[in-house]
């Protein structure tokens, strides 16, 4: 048994899927979950997805071997003085935040000497859907995981946290923890600013009736994400906001250029422009599907 009893705060679409995908491995002995919503837990209850269940943080978290902390990355930080105060000394704590730097911060001030039992992941995995009902054991199969290990943790709770994650099918790497937020600014916190963004113009348009009615394939690919969880994204866009306002002020500077090369009526920089993308993005589709 690689867990004998694990806690999930927040039995969402990414903890609920890790429970399963566990539970499904026959990995996991008990896993007890928590939520404010006690709907959402009878819910888990009923998809076999929990053992039991608090929602009362620290009875949760109180005799749990490993905790991972799946809610949204503000509601993570106020619980982590409740969790502080009821695990032991030998439990691993671990979160799923897609921003590292402001709950690192946190975790040092709230767990004192105790920050080498805090694992920091980010599990490159998910859809537009959310909540329990939408997980699933294979969620996480050829997706990756970033932890990003402090410098007091000892081998052996990075050992468990990556056992963890590649027992269900993920292939797990490391990253420092600046780094990951400037890379995740980029390719993930940036896209889905620019997809809420592209939606809400457009639906703020007087013909956005017309606009909707014939948007087609590329529209519902390119705002997919725009389906996410409001709630979640408004906490990652502040605590990665210095990352992330990088990220937008080059994106903004590239979209002047293009606008200018329009306006311009610059046939070689626009075919430029695209040419390099569509190079860089068949190149990134074929590694995906290698």
């Amino acid at each position: 048994m690689l867990i004998e009893h694990l806690s999930i705060i927040g039995v969402g679409l990414i903890g609920g899927s890790l429970a399963r995908a566990l539970r499904q491995a026959k990995l996991v002995g008990r896993v007890t979950g928590c939520n404010r919503n006690e709907e959402t837990l009878k819910q888990a209850m009923d998809l076999n997805v929990i053992d039991d269940y608090s929602m009362d943080v620290a009875e949760a978290v109180r005799y749990a071997d490993v905790v991972v902390v799946g809610t949204p990355l503000s509601t993570s930080v106020s619980l982590l003085p409740k969790i502080a105060e009821a695990m032991s000394n030998r439990t691993i704590l671990t979160d799923v935040g897609s921003a590292k730097g402001s709950i690192v911060d946190a975790a040092r001030n709230i767990l004192g000497k105790r920050i080498n039992q805090f694992v920091p992941g980010h599990p490159i995995a998910g859809t537009e859907q959310s909540g329990v009902g939408a997980s699933f054991a294979e969620l996480f199969v050829k997706h990756r995981v970033i932890l990003t290990p402090l410098p007091e943790n000892n081998d052996a709770a990075i050992r468990l946290i990556t056992e963890m994650w590649q027992a269900v099918g993920a292939d797990v790497i490391n990253l420092e923890v600046k780094h990951h937020d400037d890379v995740l600014a980029a390719t993930s916190h940036l896209p889905h600013m620019l997809a809420y963004a592209l939606v809400d113009c457009l639906a703020g348009m007087e013909e956005r009736e017309e606009v909707f009615k014939y948007a087609a394939g590329g529209f519902a690919d390119f705002t997919r994400i725009a389906s996410s969880s409001p709630e979640m994204w408004h906490d990652i866009c502040l605590s990665n906001q210095a990352s992330l306002l990088e990220s937008v002020k080059l994106f903004s500077e590239h979209l002047q250029t293009l606008q200018n090369a329009i306006e311009q009526k610059d046939s070689v920089a626009i075919l430029k422009i695209f040419q390099r993308a569509k190079q860089a993005r068949d190149k990134f589709a074929h590694k995906k599907l290698v």
